[in-house]
């Protein structure tokens, strides 16, 4: 499908409005929408280009993204504008020319069973789970280092923040937009539905007297493991419906790390032992 671009000149131009003033509290007002940048995040959307909404870029980028685009075959519009009206737009600057405009999924479809009962009957699965991450750097962190190590998927609770905020999918290296996630809207109760349900051992990341060092992380074919906020851990009515707790063990005046870190050293052991 050949893309013919539209060129923008005029900062006012009501084209690309869904592009103006971008903050992440105000995109979801915008017909429900996400917004990504840089070419590599940019690549890793095409690939699902039924979410495209617009893409906005320097010519250069453009030129570099054409041959995706095109082989997308979704016919949404392109703009074209330099660096310093597309950063003008936006409200900051944009250092590599290159913005898309993405539809988010319905809460219908992030719920556990419409994102992930794929994998309820799959004879091998590794979920991470979050409980309470609002730090969009560590949760850009999870999704990249899930799609490292080959987790299947990712169970957020009702407290994380967004993982389809801007910079949370930039830290991800795009990932947010590849690695499948559920928002769950019945915590703790789907936790327990992955437990008995989907028959899931549940292991908690957790300091504390229950814990086990983690090369003793259990050879389960299902697994999933649960991490929780740096300044709170786990709940403990999280904790109660989890088979085991392991830990990092770490020097005795350091008594954590950050989630994101931990969840590498996790899905390492993980993929190790599996």
């Amino acid at each position: 499908m050949v893309i013919e671009p539209i060129e923008i000149k005029s900062l006012d131009d009501p084209r690309i409005d869904v592009y103006r003033d971008v903050r992440d509290a105000d995109l979801r007002g915008r017909d429900k929408l996400f917004m990504a940048e840089s070419e590599l995040v940019i690549r890793r959307l095409l690939r699902t280009p039924e979410r495209m909404h617009s893409l906005f870029l320097s010519p250069g980028k453009f030129e570099r993204l054409r041959d995706a685009i095109e082989q997308a075959a979704i016919p949404v519009p392109v703009y074209l504008a330099d660096v310093q009206l597309i950063s003008a737009v936006a409200g900051f600057l944009i250092h590599r020319g290159a913005l898309a405009a993405g539809y988010r999924p319905t809460r219908e479809a992030t719920t556990l069973q419409a994102a992930l009962g794929h994998l309820q009957d799959r004879s091998s699965v590794t979920l991470l789970i979050a409980e309470g991450v609002t730090n969009v750097d560590n949760m850009g962190g999870l999704f990249r280092n899930a799609a490292a190590f080959g987790v299947d998927g990712i169970v957020l609770d009702p407290n994380c923040c967004d993982p389809l905020y801007r910079k949370s999918i930039r830290v991800s290296a795009g990932h947010a937009l590849s690695v499948p996630f559920a928002i769950s809207q019945q915590w703790p109760d789907d936790l327990d539905r992955l437990k008995h349900e989907w028959g899931v051992m549940l292991v908690a990341a957790e300091c504390c007297e229950r814990s086990q060092p983690l090369w003793q992380l259990p050879r389960e074919s299902r697994l999933a493991v649960l991490f929780g906020s740096e300044a709170h851990g786990v709940t403990e009515e999280a904790m109660t419906l989890c088979d085991m707790v392991c830990e990092v063990p770490m020097q005795p005046d350091v008594p954590s790390m950050n989630v994101a870190t931990a969840s590498a050293v996790f899905l390492y052991e993980r993929s190790r032992v599996n």
